[in-house]
């Protein structure tokens, strides 16, 4: 089967590629694991030099890196160039960290010894987005390498160079053969190798409905999977926030990589004491991010993945619109563009309207006024997502009471919720379970084994 891609800026197709038939994936699964005894048997510091080559690769070859992003998925050349970056600083963060992540935890028992080793379990299955095609590659690969696991990536449809690449720059990095491949497959085949016994485990980050079905085959299985689904972020603003902050902050959280990140800020939810203000300079803001060629540099806003993801987030904001919210910025397809969506701001969004229920996967920012911050806290966990959330105040003391009181897994306070190498990344609720990053992201995917010596 042929899958063309097509350049989000222009709608031109740019590349086309293969689908894996049945011999080739069967080729791949078999030299994982064949791979593996010998890759795990290696020292930590010889996966250590490693890892810190695959990040000399990295930057080495970032210009390629960034146009294949820019041009299968729309990412602003700058966000591109900036994503690259913190992949090769993951890769030697844990090349620096898993030492002592992995180093055996001494329980103090009545037995001579007893302790906790941590053993990898094998070849893990990765199933991952477009919306940051190599940084959600690598916070799963860096630690996975470093745990002595193989892998192999099942990429998203419309980024099959940025796949290839990952694989290029690994194997330049000085990573054995086996030890990680690319599947390019359809979804009825990532099932089949998910059913696949030489495969331990399945680490998905995507939609809802794909985190159903992969983690219902995984439980068929009983193999082990993490799931880092969708989020619709609170971005709690309290009345003594100071505004010109929150609102660079709210902006950038919203709009940058044309909004389509699962840990953007989504809900705004202002108290009423200052929602004007913050409105009116949060609008004023948003005005400014200029859509255009992703590649040049004074480009503020980058076209949308997909001219479907598109229409999607239209029919939202019409829908909420319909249904009472109050249109104050943007709010119509960029007009001759493939899959531009411009800055788009929704005020007096309320329970029943898609933008309070559902997640707005693109540039359009959802403003929820309330009373006080009791209400803030009530309607900021109204959803069933659970990803992240923010609270903004000029008191650090309040907003950690009521950041530390949100419903997702990661609460941030007067400060862009992030994924960062030195911190468990995952959510609650349907934003899925399990954790990515720092020393509880490296041990999912590992036996944690008791020993004990009487």
């Amino acid at each position: 089967m042929t899958v063309e891609i097509v350049n989000p800026a222009t709608g031109q197709v740019t590349y086309r590629h293969e689908l894996l038939d049945a011999a080739q994936i069967e080729q791949r699964l078999a030299a994982a694991a064949t791979a593996f005894p010998s890759w795990s048997a290696q020292t930590l510091q010889a996966r250590g030099a490693i890892l810190r080559g695959i990040a000399a690769q990295l930057r080495a070859r970032k210009g390629d890196i960034q146009q294949a992003m820019t041009s299968e998925m729309g990412k602003l050349k700058a966000e591109a160039l900036a994503e690259v970056d913190k992949c090769a600083q993951a890769c030697e963060f844990y090349a620096d960290h898993a030492a002592d992540y992995l180093k055996p935890q001494i329980i103090d028992t009545e037995a001579q010894r007893s302790y906790v080793r941590y053993e990898p379990i094998g070849c893990v299955f990765a199933v991952m987005p477009w919306n940051f095609p190599i940084w959600q590659v690598f916070r799963f690969l860096a630690p996975a390498f470093m745990a002595g696991n193989v892998a192999l990536l099942k990429h998203a449809s419309n980024v099959p160079q940025c796949a290839d690449l990952i694989l290029a720059v690994c194997r330049d990095g000085g990573l054995p053969e086996g030890v990680f491949d690319v599947l390019h497959i359809d979804n009825d085949q990532a099932a089949e190798v998910l059913r696949d016994k030489r495969v331990k485990a399945v680490t998905l980050t995507g939609s809802e409905r794909a985190g159903r079905s992969i983690a219902a085959n995984a439980g068929d299985q009983l193999k082990k999977c993490v799931m880092e689904l969708g989020g619709s972020d609170a971005f709690v603003v309290l009345d003594d926030a100071d505004l010109d902050k929150t609102v660079a902050a709210a902006v950038k959280s919203r709009f940058d990589n044309s909004g389509q990140t699962c840990i953007a800020a989504k809900r705004f939810i202002v108290v009423d004491a200052i929602a004007d203000a913050f409105v009116e300079k949060f609008v004023a803001a948003a005005a400014k991010r200029v859509y255009g060629d992703p590649q040049d540099e004074t480009t503020t806003l980058a076209p949308m993945a997909r001219a479907d993801l598109r229409e999607e987030l239209h029919k939202q904001v019409q829908a909420s619109v319909a249904k009472g919210a109050t249109l104050l910025l943007g709010g119509e397809p960029v007009p001759g563009s493939h899959a531009g969506y411009p800055a788009t701001i929704l005020d007096n969004v309320a329970p029943g309207m898609p933008a309070y229920e559902e997640e707005l996967f693109g540039p359009a920012a959802a403003i929820l006024r309330v009373r006080d911050d009791a209400e803030a806290l009530r309607v900021a966990n109204d959803t069933t997502f659970g990803l992240g959330g923010s609270v903004w105040s000029g008191d650090a003391v309040r907003a950690e009471k009521l950041a530390q009181q949100l419903e997702c897994g990661a609460a941030f306070v007067n400060a862009i919720v992030k994924s960062d190498a030195r911190l468990p990344f995952g959510g609650t609720k349907r934003s899925g379970f399990g954790r990515e990053l720092a020393d509880h992201g490296i041990h999912e995917f590992m036996n944690i084994k008791t020993v004990y010596v009487a």
